[in-house]
């Protein structure tokens, strides 16, 4: 698969750690929501569903050609599928394991990942995915988070809806010293809470945390 990479994409290579391929960011359920979060934003994109404040709308049920995004379009069109993004993004995030799988296998496919099997004390398998050399993906997507918010410009909406996922994922601080984020943080609020997927995503990981929506957007 070549061209652009996904959110879903680049959200899964954003949550590894470059050199030894291990999850960063936030432990818990808090990433399979922001994957979760993550493919039905990409299916707003491709046209498949749309969203309100308070509905998520099936647009057209044909499948997209992507692998990953059909699965996730095939849970919400079943009967009793949630009216909502917070109810959808907690119905997909329950196949975060399978999606992240598939997206691990494309990335390496594409040559941007590796893969290492090894194992720990010579029993424990020990799968991890670090990045290939001389792939600038991982960089890029971190130069344009950066550029965003340092230079408070207006992202489009693939960026916007990035900035959000890394966000809920945890992911900010490895990408912005402690003081970057303090100085940004009105513009990573406004520009997040344009999308209403964005505002779905913060209750939907505010949820399995305990802590109320006005509590998670202004955490970073």
């Amino acid at each position: 698969m070549d061209g652009a990479l996904t959110l879903a994409e680049e959200i899964t290579l954003l949550s590894l750690d470059d050199e030894t391929g291990r999850p960063v960011g936030r432990a818990g359920m808090a990433p399979d929501r922001a994957l979760a979060g993550a493919l039905l934003m990409q299916l707003a994109l491709a046209g498949r569903v749309d969203t309100d404040r308070d509905r998520l709308i099936l647009v057209d049920a044909t499948p997209t050609g992507d692998p990953v995004l059909d699965r996730a379009l095939a849970r919400l069109s079943e009967a009793g599928a949630p009216a909502d993004a917070r109810g959808a993004i907690p119905l997909l995030a329950r196949d975060a394991a399978d999606a992240r799988a598939l997206l691990l296998d494309r990335l390496v496919a594409r040559g941007i990942l590796r893969r290492l099997d090894q194992r720990v004390l010579w029993i424990l398998p020990d799968r991890r995915y670090p990045k290939a050399p001389g792939r600038a993906e991982v960089t890029e997507a971190r130069a344009r988070l950066r550029a965003l918010l340092l230079r408070e410009e207006i992202p489009d909406p693939h960026d916007a809806l990035l900035l959000g996922l890394a966000r809920a994922a945890g992911l900010l601080p490895l990408i912005f010293s402690a003081g970057e984020l303090a100085g940004v943080q009105p513009w990573l609020d406004l520009v997040t809470r344009i999308e209403s997927l964005n505002r779905s995503l913060a209750v939907a990981v505010a949820d399995i945390r305990g802590v109320g929506l006005g509590t998670t957007q202004r955490e970073v």
